[in-house]
């Protein structure tokens, strides 16, 4: 199966902030994330995680014994000039706009539909190989990445269209689960978010 990891929470999450491409540290509570995941990925046999700090970070602490690839595909969505802005400074009618149209790139960065044009290209790899680990019961591919990647690996699962992303909440620290049957991706699990302890 495919275990997609959304990296833990960042300085700028912890602000409120847009943050795509550039590179926050974790948080003190983003460490503690990233270790209580350890209990939850027995199996993992490769590691790709998004180049990003973040990700790669919380890739080490969750997976310390396993090499990491890194993999551009898997990078968040890029919010152009409003990198490092405060969501506020997003208007309801930007937010509605950019809800409504897929094809619509925020700040002149990346759309969601771009996110999902490389996304899906990667996975329909791992589909299209039967001796990918995308179909192992017992031996697993995990992703470290971001919202809009692991979303988007979401409605590809699921076979609808991108925009339903938008009614799904995904947190920091959390695990979403793919595996395939008869030749078909399915979601298996969704923001799956493990206890932390101190």
């Amino acid at each position: 199966m495919i275990v997609l990891i959304r990296h833990g929470q960042t300085t700028t999450n912890a602000k409120g902030l847009l943050v795509g491409r550039s590179n926050p540290e974790l948080t003190e509570l983003g460490e503690r994330q990233a270790r209580a995941l350890r209990p939850l990925l027995g199996g993992i046999q490769e590691v790709w995680t998004s180049p990003l700090e973040r990700a790669r970070a919380t890739a080490r602490l969750a997976l310390p014994d396993v090499p990491l690839e890194v993999k551009e595909t898997f990078i968040e969505v890029d919010y152009g000039d409003l990198e490092g802005e405060p969501i506020s400074v997003v208007s309801a009618e930007q937010w509605e706009a950019f809800e409504s149209d897929h094809e619509l790139a925020l700040g002149h960065g990346e759309s969601l539909a771009s996110v999902d044009a490389r996304v899906h290209a990667e996975l329909d790899k791992l589909l299209a190989d039967t001796e990918s680990l995308l179909y192992e019961a017992h031996k697993h591919l995990a992703i470290v990445s971001h919202v809009s990647p692991i979303k988007s690996a979401t409605v590809w699962a699921l076979g609808v269209s991108g925009s339903v992303a938008w009614r799904t909440r995904l947190d920091n620290g959390s695990i979403t689960t793919i595996g395939a049957r008869r030749g078909a991706p399915m979601l298996v699990h969704f923001n799956v978010v493990p206890p932390l302890h101190r």
